[in-house]
């Protein structure tokens, strides 16, 4: 019973030798065969590309070296004499744009509960002080501050400060 037992682990050895064997065999063909993938698929996509440049050049496009490319394919679509970089022309196209002009007297964080507790009386704590400047704002940029101030019963404010770009990027980093 003991020479069967032998023989199985003989066996058994021989098997896994085998396929230790047949393992490294596949992988190294394997990566032969990845290399072998890799060299088709790159030839395939210098293939793609030669033939997308010839249909390309066939309809008239080129690499950018003929005159219809350098000079442009579309035409002028204004008159030439209103084309002139920050002409009257291209002011007055935009001097009829809406924009949202809010002028913010301060902010706070509160609590939802808190929120929820809010009602008609109820005094809610800003950030800003008394007599500080408002905030301008047009759609959302903060462009001037200024004081509130009272015409005929209704609310107005006065710009004391325009504020440059610089400003608005240390203001937006607080």
């Amino acid at each position: 019973m003991a020479e069967d037992e032998v023989k199985e682990s003989a066996s058994a050895e021989d098997d896994w030798a085998a396929a230790l064997a047949e393992q490294e065999s596949t992988e190294s063909s394997g990566d032969v065969s990845a290399a072998d993938d890799w060299a088709a698929a790159m030839a395939e996509q210098t293939t793609a590309d030669s033939q997308a440049a010839h249909a390309t050049e066939s309809l008239g496009f080129s690499n950018g070296n003929s005159t219809a490319t350098q000079k442009g394919v579309f035409e002028q679509l204004v008159p030439e004499s209103a084309s002139i970089p920050g002409g009257p022309a291209n002011l007055d196209m935009i001097l009829d744009i809406p924009v949202n002009l809010t002028v913010e007297l301060g902010r706070t964080k509160i609590a939802i509960r808190s929120l929820l507790q809010l009602a008609q009386g109820s005094v809610v704590e800003l950030d800003g002080l008394a007599g500080e400047p408002m905030d301008v704002l047009v759609n959302g940029c903060l462009i001037a501050q200024g004081e509130v101030v009272v015409v005929n019963d209704k609310f107005g404010i006065r710009l004391t400060d325009i504020i440059t770009p610089t400003e608005r990027l240390r203001k937006l980093h607080r």
